[in-house]
């Protein structure tokens, strides 16, 4: 493709024209309904293409607007995250936002209205960015949804996600922790404990987070030459908040198939812990385990884990949405912040 236009703000229908596509279905794919409209993936892409050729942004006389600041920053969740307690998932990430916010002058504002009966909460409403009443604002939570994102993203509004997501077409910024790498770095420290057969516990989640944390450990197996064995099956979480792991593959373990195990989540981590010992194997003087995640408030905690560095990660988000809404060619930049592991009491040295 090729611009077509210069000196006046293109418009929607410059987008069609350039993509080949009607008005309407550019509309849809700008506003994130793409697949509800049955719109094909190559007729989305050619509409990216065009908007990123054209330099389009939606509604600009909004933009425009937002040029008037009013210092506040928002934070937007996709699910209710009250805190209900210190170790709840999201209390450091909202503890750094509002001290970050504070030092530097801005007040916060929290949308937390659902917008549905399920629960789900919603940027756009009645086809209004509720959001529009800050300056710009801060993303998080589990059930993102990426055709708001999309949207929001095109549309111009400063926002910077936490947690990797992928939005076809859009380059958000985002604040990443860098589970790759830091499971790697686990994985090499069971190799120097003399671990050469390794286990891995998934968790049920499929995001790109988890996507994350599983390709740093199996490269780092590959690159070490170590061999890797997991169960057929994911944990599943059965009742009394226990996680059913496999029972088959747990005899094996006991029987020397793997001297260490990484596992996605404490609460896995526990389960393997009792379901090990019903076998007559103890952690870790018969099986060294390693953990994917842990809070800061973890640092006391028994397991050998990784931190995701959540108080970090919510000033971080604060610096970087001021640094946009003084620059909004910063949009699409992203920040990778390391991920530190912790030492405890659940790695040993490799036996037999």
């Amino acid at each position: 493709m090729t611009a077509r236009r210069r000196g006046k703000a293109p418009s929607q229908a410059d987008v069609a024209r350039l993509a080949g596509v009607s008005q309407s279905a550019v509309s849809r794919v700008i506003s994130g309904n793409a697949a509800t409209a049955r719109i094909p993936e190559e007729t989305r892409q050619r509409v990216f293409e065009a908007v990123r050729e054209l330099g389009y942004v939606a509604n600009p006389a909004a933009r425009a607007m937002r040029k008037q600041r009013n210092d506040l920053l928002g934070v937007h969740t996709f699910e209710r995250v009250f805190p209900r307690g210190s170790e709840d998932f999201y209390f450091e990430f909202l503890l750094g936002i509002e001290e970050r916010a504070e030092e530097t002058g801005f007040d916060l504002v929290l949308f937390t209205s659902t917008g549905s009966g399920g629960g789900e909460r919603k940027i756009y409403r009645n086809g209004t960015n509720r959001l529009n009443l800050a300056d710009g604002s801060i993303l998080l939570g589990v059930s993102t949804d990426r055709g708001e994102l999309a949207r929001l993203w095109y549309e111009g509004y400063p926002f910077i996600h936490i947690g990797r997501r992928e939005v076809p077409g859009a380059e958000i910024p985002q604040i990443i922790p860098d589970y790759r790498s830091a499971s790697a770095r686990i994985v090499e420290r069971l190799a120097r404990h003399g671990h050469r057969r390794l286990g891995y516990v998934r968790d049920w989640q499929q995001m790109e987070p988890y996507e994350d944390r599983r390709l740093g450990y199996a490269e780092a197996v590959e690159r070490l030459g170590l061999t890797h064995t997991s169960p057929d099956s994911h944990g599943s979480h059965g009742s009394h908040g226990s996680v059913a792991l496999d029972g088959a593959w747990l005899d094996e373990v006991a029987r020397g198939a793997a001297t260490a195990i990484v596992v996605e989540s404490v609460g896995l981590a526990r389960s393997l812990r009792e379901q090990l010992a019903v076998r007559g194997r103890k952690i870790p003087d018969d099986v060294s385990v390693a953990v994917l995640e842990a809070a800061s408030a973890d640092l006391s905690g028994q397991w050998d884990s990784l931190v995701i560095p959540r108080v970090e990660i919510g000033r971080l988000a604060v610096d970087r949405l001021q640094e946009m809404l003084d620059d909004p060619e910063l949009r699409t930049g992203s920040v990778l912040v390391p991920c530190p592991l912790i030492t405890g009491t659940t790695i040993a040295d490799a036996v037999g």
